[in-house]
């Protein structure tokens, strides 16, 4: 594995594998409200419309402790095309009086964000249980 959440040589633990994941996760938080902020939104033309964004992911397998993980690949613009909407009195409207509405279902990136925040939590309790389980071996000796 490399890149910026590499483990430079050394085998992947739970910690770095938890990081990985909640890493992920908030990207795909931060696509679905950028998508959520701009939803509604109006131009004058296509090619200026806001599109839907989405996070892309892959998996990657550490080696050494062959552990699965994830990576973000990056974050691409979707192809989905710009609602055109006929509106004259609009004061983005175009020389046919057209106006174009961002293509963002609201349902479906609630969806996301929910389902990314819950993944998010459920992250953060591994954690948490993984910390104590630790502390309460220390405490035995």
């Amino acid at each position: 594995m490399s890149g910026p959440n590499s483990t430079n040589g050394a085998p992947l633990t739970l910690f770095g594998l938890a990081q990985r994941g909640l890493s992920a996760q908030l990207v795909r938080m931060n696509a679905a409200a950028s998508n959520l902020a701009n939803a509604g939104t109006v131009s004058g033309s296509a090619e200026a419309s806001y599109r839907p964004i989405r996070p892309v992911f892959a998996a990657a397998l550490d080696q050494q402790s062959g552990l699965a993980t994830v990576d973000v690949r990056g974050v691409v613009q979707s192809t989905a095309q710009p609602i055109r909407e006929h509106n004259p009195d609009h004061p983005l409207a175009d020389a046919n009086g057209d106006v174009w509405t961002a293509p963002v279902d609201e349902n479906a990136e609630m969806v996301e964000m929910l389902d990314s925040s819950r993944q998010y939590q459920n992250l953060v309790e591994a954690l948490s249980t993984a910390k104590q389980l630790m502390l309460d071996t220390m405490r035995m000796k």
